[in-house]
Formats: C-alpha cells, sequence, structure tokens
C-alpha cells in the first residue's frame, strides 16, 4: 500500500499517543521513522511502530522523561535521556552538539540511558542541513557473532556520516557493522521472503536463507567489521559509563523496562578547516566527479553515497511511500499493540 509522508507521520504519530507517549516527543519520533521509510530503509520505519508501542504501553520507555544536557567542557557535554524515546533524546542531543561546533569547530555529545532510536542518519542528516558534519554511531543488544566465534557478543553497532554539499545534497553513510542490519531480517519477515545466506547463522553456527531461523548475525568482511563493531561498543558504551558487549540490555527481553542505551555524535564545522563554501564545493565536485565515473558491467551509473536515497525520495514523492498492508492496517486499527514482542530473545522468538 502506498501512502502520503505526511498520511505516515500522522497514523504513527497518532498510534505512539495512543500508547501514551506525549504529543510532541511523538511527532518528533514520528518525523524519524518516516525518515527512513521515505529513504526506502524499511528496517527502521513504520514496522517497527508496534515494538515501541508495546514498550511505551508497558512502561519500558519514560514517556515523561526528564532531559538534562549536562556540558562538561568547551565542546563537549553528556545529554541524560532518563529512559525516555531514543529518537527525542539523540535529536535534542545533536541540537546541542551543533550549537558547539558552531562556536568551538567541533562537539562530541554523548548520550546515556535511552531507547532504541531508530535510523542515526537522521541526526547526522541533522547536522548537515546546518552546514557542519555529523558522526553517530550507537549500541544494539549483542546478537552478532565476534570472527571467529560462535556466539553473539556485539550488536549490530551502526555507524551513520554527512557532509554538507551545495543544493541541499549530502554525501552519506549509514551502516551496521554487520553485513545486514537486523531490522533487514525483520523486514523479510514481514514479507515473508529468504535471505541471503551471508547474512546471519542459525543455532548451529550454519549460514541460513530463512529469516525465522536466524540465531546470529555475521560482521561484515569478517575482522574488519568485528573491529568496527568493538569501536562503536567503546564510543557509545565504555566510554559512557554504560553496560557493554553482551552486558547491553536485549530490545525484547523485559519491556517494562528501560533499556539504557548509549549514543554518541560528533560533529565538525569546516568553517574552521578549509572554510565552508570551499568544503561545500569540493564535496559537490566529489559527487559530480563519482557519475562520471565510467560504470562497471551490469551497471548504468556510479552513485555517490546516499544518492540511492535520494533516487528513492523521489519517486516516493510522486508515487507514496510503499508500506507493507499489514502494518498499514495496524497502524489505522484501534490496537495499541499486540503482546507479540515481550519476554523473547534477541531475535523475538
Amino acid at each position: 500500500m502506498r501512502v502520503t509522508k505526511d498520511e505516515l507521520k500522522s497514523l504513527i504519530k497518532n498510534k505512539l499517543q495512543k500508547a501514551g507517549l506525549k504529543e510532541d516527543h511523538a511527532a518528533l519520533t514520528a518525523d524519524v521513522l518516516a525518515f527512513a521509510d521515505e529513504r526506502g530503509i524499511h528496517s527502521h520505519g513504520a514496522m517497527r511502530v508496534e515494538y515501541y508501542a508495546e514498550r511505551i504501553a508497558k512502561g519500558g520507555i519514560n514517556t515523561n522523561p526528564d532531559f538534562k544536557f549536562e556540558k562538561t567542557g568547551p565542546s563537549t557535554g553528556i545529554f541524560h535521556g532518563d529512559g525516555g524515546s531514543g529518537h527525542v533524546a539523540a535529536k535534542l542531543a545533536m541540537d546541542e552538539a551543533i550549537a558547539m561546533a558552531k562556536e568551538n569547530g567541533v562537539a562530541i555529545v554523548g548520550v546515556r540511558d535511552i531507547s532504541h532510536s531508530g535510523a542515526i542518519s537522521y541526526f547526522t542528516h541533522q547536522a548537515s542541513k546546518e552546514n557542519v558534519i555529523g558522526f553517530s554511531v550507537c549500541q544494539s543488544d549483542p546478537m552478532v557473532v565476534p570472527f571467529g566465534g560462535a556466539e553473539p557478543y556485539y550488536g549490530t553497532n551502526p555507524i551513520a556520516f554527512a557532509a554538507p554539499g551545495n543544493d541541499d545534497k549530502s554525501l552519506t553513510l549509514d551502516m551496521a557493522t554487520t553485513v545486514q542490519a537486523w531490522g533487514k531480517i525483520l523486514h523479510a519477515r514481514s514479507k515473508n521472503v529468504e535471505i541471503p545466506d551471508t547474512w546471519a547463522v542459525d543455532k548451529n553456527g550454519e549460514p541460513t536463507t530463512d529469516p525465522f531461523n536466524v540465531n546470529a548475525l555475521l560482521p561484515i568482511a569478517g575482522p574488519k567489521g568485528y573491529g568496527l563493531a568493538m569501536m562503536v561498543d567503546v564510543l557509545s558504551g565504555i566510554l559512557l559509563g554504560l553496560p557493554f558487549g553482551n552486558k547491553v540490555s536485549s530490545m525484547y527481553e523485559n519491556l517494562s523496562e528501560y533499556r539504557k542505551l548509549g549514543q554518541l555524535h560528533i560533529v565538525i564545522n569546516p568553517e574552521f578547516f578549509t572554510g565552508i563554501k570551499n568544503f561545500k564545493d569540493n564535496v559537490s565536485q566529489s559527487m559530480e566527479d563519482l557519475n562520471q565515473i565510467k560504470p562497471a558491467p551490469g551497471f548504468s551509473k556510479v552513485l555517490y553515497p546516499g544518492q540511492n536515497n535520494d533516487v528513492i525520495i523521489e519517486e516516493y514523492s510522486k508515487n507514496g511511500i510503499e508500506i507493507v498492508d499489514d502494518i498499514i492496517d495496524y497502524l489505522k486499527s484501534d490496537v495499541v499493540h499486540n503482546n507479540q514482542y515481550d519476554h523473547k530473545g534477541a531475535f523475538a522468538k
């Protein structure tokens, strides 16, 4: 089913409010989720709403958090999330980081004690719109085997980056440190389709194509993805004095408890280095250069990082965002949640 972005945001906002989230927090969370769906990142969009609704309704997300920003230095700070919506806390923390970077050139802001914050490229995109570079990393629950290991230790531990160019375009990166994000497995389940055998393993450590048999995800490029997951865990967990590695709380373990996750924003102001005009001109030039690269067999054009999202946004703006029918039916229904996530394992089974 296809819906406009505004229709999708309204449906999500209404459902989250019905679950107990206050209006402004529900609206901002809906904006983050629609941002993902609009870019084809459906694993972090509307399909997550029922999980959030169940956690909110059961008290696992603080609906009236006492958000506090603690400035710990000229360019550093901690945003205390108090168990509130990760989407809201991460956005407000990025606001603080952007302000500090505009004044001092750089900023590093840790976000403590939050729930899941969705597609973290939302927050780096937030920075690039303000003519600064955004970099963000965050924890997730352990579901990835370390290279050479047979049981999970780290999470998918995503990394996002955005650098502004001209004409509101930006070079962007949003990736899990696994071959695929867990949300992609969820998306495959929602559509009842198989996954590539390079994404995950079953309970015996063997590759699987059945999204319902996934017992652990695989790090991207073996030891390289393993090392990146470690880096993210240190920056968004250990650095902030939070649980780390396999001590990070599971998304589904107990929906009545706060998750206490961590996230780290790093913001760099190009004006303090090469100057914003020169920086944006050169970012745009690199985009043009990449588009002019001779394509390999089977490809029609080389896209710069993030350009595929722009293509999807353009198509969806004309024809509506494609969302699985069952998800739209749920969003339009009077049901808050179907009690299907609580006290399940990391893979919701």
